[in-house]
């Protein structure tokens, strides 16, 4: 059976560019840049027993959140009368969604994905102890399905970001939401990939979407967006999004944002309303066993420059089609996700090496990364 990628928001219904340096997308389908942030932090000693994850669960259920949105719609009307369509005006009807989200700090900033608050007129939050309490938009990212939304509390349960770079696959995971609003479920699995690239997010006008998706097996369904997905050091390391189904209902595989790309996003919204990101400004396609052969390469490893963008970061740095991109950062790219996950990690103005082949020989080359107008200035939130 063909299977779909389905966001997981529940939705009930009551009748009441491209242009300067974005570009460093794949070449075989033109999908646009993403970008993530890591960072190197010492893993804790891990609080699962045997796969008993009971303290984790206490220790993170109660900062996983209920959230709750309104939005209104207005259709147009039309009559047909003796062959002549007649203006009826529109009718207004009212929309609710349900989602969920994350506690990310003690006063109320929230971490969810902006497919479940999108358009909202009115955010209701509902924390584990029952409480319910109105919330405003901080900001949102359509790049990456993220959005921090807040709510007026104090002395709040909230999760730390992991590192997901550290995440392993076979590691065993909890999936904490709401699934067709049943409060507090958790649910346990394991990473059973890391890097997916699916091309779901697809929103008009956003020129760099941004996927790099953990995946699992822990069960989630519709009513999950925006959850948290915690390793056994209660740490969260990913923000439930998707699943990959035929009907619609979880059938084995769902797909989580990684909490580096969660904290790079969150961080910027908080502190600017908008993300701040750098391109690398090429177009690159990844290196397959029949490209290797084609290349004369000894090994499929690495991520071929089809096309490097004239005054970009790459051509500044000079980089030519043709190089062969092995490592960013110090870390190996073998995927466009892998390799937009390494981007992630700086922004406009800040400095990234790289290792790229050239004629067998491998060089180093300093990249300052630029934004999408071909600046390093600050960009600023259009809310």
């Amino acid at each position: 059976m063909l299977r779909k990628i389905f966001f997981i928001a529940t939705l009930a219904v009551m009748t009441m560019m491209p242009t300067g340096c974005t570009a460093q997308n794949k070449t075989d389908n033109n999908q646009p840049d993403k970008t993530i942030e890591r960072q190197s932090l010492q893993p804790l000693p891990s609080l699962v027993t045997q796969t008993d994850f009971t303290e984790v669960a206490a220790r993170t259920i109660d900062a996983v959140v209920h959230i709750k949105t309104e939005m209104t719609k207005l259709t147009p009307l039309y009559q047909s009368f003796f062959g002549m369509i007649i203006d009826r005006g529109v009718r207004r009807q009212t929309y609710n969604a349900f989602g969920s989200g994350v506690i990310i700090s003690s006063d109320g900033y929230i971490v969810t994905n902006n497919h479940v608050v999108q358009d909202a007129e009115r955010l209701t939050v509902t924390l584990n102890d029952k409480r319910e309490l109105p919330a405003r938009i901080v900001g949102i990212d359509p790049a990456t399905d993220l959005a921090v939304i807040k709510i007026d509390a104090t002395d709040l349960q909230y999760i730390p970001f992991g590192n997901s770079d550290s995440a392993r696959i076979g590691e065993p995971v909890l999936a904490i939401g709401n699934p067709f609003n049943l409060t507090s479920t958790v649910t346990a699995g394991i990473i059973s990939a890391k890097a997916r690239y699916m091309n779901i997010i697809n929103n008009p006008g956003v020129e760099s979407t941004i996927e790099s998706f953990i995946q699992t097996d822990a069960a989630v369904n519709s009513g999950n967006s925006g959850g948290a997905l915690v390793n056994g050091r209660a740490e969260l390391i990913g923000i439930n999004t998707a699943i990959a189904s035929g009907n619609g209902y979880y059938t084995g595989y769902s797909f989580a944002i990684p909490s580096n790309i969660a904290r790079k996003v969150t961080g910027d919204l908080r502190r600017y309303g908008a993300v701040q990101r750098g391109y690398l400004g090429v177009n690159v396609v990844e290196v397959t066993g029949e490209l290797a052969t084609k290349l004369h390469l000894s090994e499929p490893k690495g991520i071929y420059i089809a096309r490097v963008i004239p005054k970009c970061a790459a051509d500044k740095a000079g980089l030519r089609e043709g190089d062969i991109l092995l490592k960013v950062n110090n870390m190996d790219v073998n995927s466009y996700a892998s390799m937009m996950e390494e981007v992630a990690l700086f922004n406009p103005g800040d400095s990234v090496e790289v290792l790229y082949q050239r004629g067998g020989e491998q060089h180093t080359a300093t990249l300052i990364l630029l934004n999408s107008q071909g600046n390093t200035q600050i960009v600023k939130s259009d809310l």
